[in-house]
């Protein structure tokens, strides 16, 4: 799927029980930018590391409950979130009636979905961003140049998302914990 290349840091102690609950950390996709800069500087991440990171989601696909609300009665005024391009608005409606009966049922977050690129970048400059989250970060003036940078120069946002993984790697480092012999079994 391509995408940059970066050292992961070794040594990294893992807990020894997972937790379900945790994922209330993550960043919803109803998130503005001002509650989603809070949620990434809690985390000593920046605003550069926000909308790096967010270009994960060229790879990315979502159920239709994570974005139906800018479909379906958005607000008192429009039916549909106003920052969507209408024609993809459209297409997603068909994806995502309302009544939605098939749970499986959704969205690349991305129109390259198996490529590790900038197209969700490029996608969000013409209003097809999935979620209201990643949309908001092309309607701030924070985040827009970030974005509009990174639609532009496909080697910076792959510069910039490395430096970013490796910052988030170090995050919530633990000290107790085991370094695994087997990512996949607890030793």
């Amino acid at each position: 799927s391509g995408g940059p290349f970066w050292n992961v840091l070794k040594g990294r102690k893992d807990g020894r029980i997972s937790k379900a609950s945790e994922t209330i950390n993550l960043p919803a996709p109803t998130f503005n930018v001002s509650t989603l800069i809070q949620s990434f500087t809690k985390r000593g991440l920046g605003v550069k590391d926000l909308v790096a990171l967010s270009g994960g989601h060229t790879l990315g696909f979502s159920h239709c409950s994570s974005f139906q609300a800018r479909l379906h009665n958005f607000s008192s005024v429009h039916d549909i979130d106003p920052t969507m391009n209408p024609e993809f608005a459209e297409t997603l409606k068909k994806k995502c009636p309302k009544p939605n009966k098939n749970g499986n049922a959704g969205q690349f977050l991305d129109s390259t979905a198996s490529t590790f690129d900038n197209n969700y970048y490029k996608q969000l400059l013409a209003g097809k961003g999935v979620f209201g989250s990643d949309q908001a970060l092309y309607g701030d003036y924070r985040t827009k140049w970030i974005v509009e940078s990174f639609a532009n120069d496909q080697s910076l946002f792959f510069k910039e998302f490395a430096t970013s993984m490796v910052k988030l790697g170090n995050v919530g480092v633990m000290e107790k914990g085991e370094v695994r012999l087997n990512c996949r079994v607890v030793n």
